[in-house]
């Protein structure tokens, strides 16, 4: 990370990475397309229930894009340390704009089919794989190091504040038939990046590290061995990836909300904002204070409190209830993944950050992903709470498998914030 990349910035006050401009610029542009992909991800998953009323039929979701991002991702994260990274986020926010547009013109003219939305979605995780790796690999450019923490903060912030607001709109819109606008309104969205990544000066995203990763095969195997030779590294990777495969509700929402909770679409969408809602909560207070000190036991923490609030939901009939329980599950969620990110990052060379990001993602991406897949089909046979409870109680049972064998990610301190109780 370049230390000296914002020199003059003040030390004092409260979300200092929101002083860099380049990042600022970022953060603002992602933050508003975030919006739009969280539409697009909340109407997907009623659209499918709505063609097909399978419930295997919304896990597939998921595979559609596992498979992608397990095939690309690798990939990605060796171009995202070997290319310029602003040249890569303009090329795959284009693709995902274009994608969405033609999910939006085949659902206007009444040829969309749920084949049509599996390739849609499996064209976006691609892009994906090429997209997360240059951009959490760019960030830490952006901002100096001392700050990085604060930029993890905002950034997970400004992605749940999004998933507030993109779900809620997209309820109000489906309750009127509104499918194809909510896709359109995504693939607008994407402009708001590509106009920040246009105004950003390139100087400001030029990385110094002399050893510039080359595409080889070479260079995938370095990636490898770093991360495997990093045992806070594979206990991160090993907690996010059970953790998320166990817990996966998000993608049973619409079976819970048209026939378990007996809600319309808006209630749909106030469900899966839920989630977000808690997790701008715990977010806003992460970026708020200072750094966390005790960073590995309170991500454990943060997971075993994920598991639980997944029973609660699971279990309730409620709609109040289930709304908390989700905006728990939500926070738990935000404190791990920040915390995550942190560790990985600062832990990082700059010329490994694309590919430890893209080994990191397979996990901490494919573990919702095949988890969505496999709460379709056990709630397929046994119903949608057994999945739901049954998956939070999988979740607790990894959580403390991995306390007990992972010491070094129990006592792991952040060494930059000691004086931080």
């Amino acid at each position: 990370m370049n230390d000296d990349a914002q020199p003059d910035l003040p030390d004092d006050g409260r979300f200092p990475a929101l002083r860099s401009p380049g990042y600022r610029l970022l953060w603002i542009g992602l933050t508003i397309s975030a919006v739009g992909t969280k539409m697009q991800d909340t109407t997907i998953r009623w659209h499918v229930y709505e063609l097909t009323h399978s419930m295997i039929a919304l896990g597939l979701i998921g595979l559609f894009r596992f498979v992608p991002l397990v095939l690309c991702s690798l990939l990605g994260g060796a171009v995202a340390d070997s290319k310029d990274r602003r040249a890569i986020l303009l090329t795959t926010q284009i693709v995902l704009a274009a994608s969405a547009a033609v999910l939006a013109f085949v659902t206007r003219t009444g040829a969309v089919s749920v084949v049509s939305i599996y390739a849609v979605s499996a064209i976006g995780a691609a892009a994906l794989a090429f997209d997360s790796p240059a951009r959490q690999s760019l960030i830490p450019s952006l901002v100096p190091r001392k700050h990085f923490s604060n930029a993890a903060s905002l950034n997970s912030t400004g992605l749940k504040v999004a998933t507030v607001i993109g779900p809620y709109l997209a309820g109000m819109l489906l309750q009127q038939g509104s499918i194809a606008i909510i896709y359109a309104i995504n693939a607008a969205s994407f402009l708001a990046v590509l106009i920040a990544l246009i105004c950003i000066q390139p100087a400001a995203m030029e990385r110094k590290h002399a050893e510039a990763a080359r595409m080889s095969l070479a260079g995938l195997r370095d990636g490898f061995a770093f991360v495997w030779s990093q045992p806070i590294q594979v206990w991160t990777i090993c907690l996010d990836f059970l953790a998320s495969f166990f817990s996966s509700a998000e993608a049973l929402l619409p079976v819970f909300a048209k026939d378990v909770l007996h809600v319309d679409a808006r209630g749909y969408g106030l469900l899966t904002a839920a989630s977000a809602a808690g997790s701008v909560t715990a977010g806003s207070v992460m970026a708020y204070r200072r750094p966390v000190a005790r960073q590995g036991l309170t991500m454990l923490c943060a997971v075993a409190v994920y598991g639980l609030s997944t029973i609660v939901f699971g279990c309730s009939q409620l709609i109040y209830l289930s709304l908390a329980a989700l905006a728990v599950t939500g926070a738990a969620d935000t404190v791990s993944s920040i915390l995550r990110q942190t560790i990985r990052q600062m832990g990082t060379p700059d010329h490994l950050r694309g590919r430890m990001t893209a080994i990191n993602m397979i996990f901490f991406t494919g573990g919702p992903q095949v988890g969505n897949l496999e709460a379709g089909l056990v709630a397929s046979a046994m119903g949608a709470p057994f999945s739901v409870v049954s998956g939070g109680i999988g979740c607790l049972l990894a959580v403390t498998w991995i306390a007990s064998r992972a010491k070094v990610l129990r006592t792991y301190r952040n060494t930059e914030t000691t004086d931080v109780p």
